[in-house]
């Protein structure tokens, strides 16, 4: 059942991640710029309050430094499509069924 659950989030977030993909490529044709979306700014618009909830967290548990120099430095200012794929990867591979041992000699 949980090998269930996380192939279908990852799938969800495999989508989420492809059509934000193509949110960008319409909008940057549409106005002959590149645009990218943040993690951050996507963030921000879809949820604002669990944002700011997040910060005062991390920062309490893990150090102010892990907020700035990591958090914000690697997670919120990268792609929010290459985030969500390979987040969504992720989870699609740990659900995956383990193939069983051939050819396991004992001895």
């Amino acid at each position: 059942m949980i090998r269930f659950l996380f192939r279908f989030l990852g799938l969800v977030l495999m989508t989420l991640g492809f059509l934000v993909l193509v949110y960008d490529g319409t909008k940057s044709i549409a106005d002959q710029t590149v645009y990218i979306t943040k993690v951050g700014p996507a963030w921000e618009s879809v949820h604002q309050n669990s944002l700011k909830a997040l910060e005062p967290l991390v920062e309490r548990f893990a150090g102010t430094w892990i907020w700035n120099s990591i958090i914000q430095a690697y997670f919120l200012n990268q792609p929010a499509a290459l985030v969500l794929a390979i987040v969504g990867g992720l989870l699609i591979l740990l659900g995956q069924k383990r193939k069983p041992v051939i050819g396991y000699a004992r001895d």
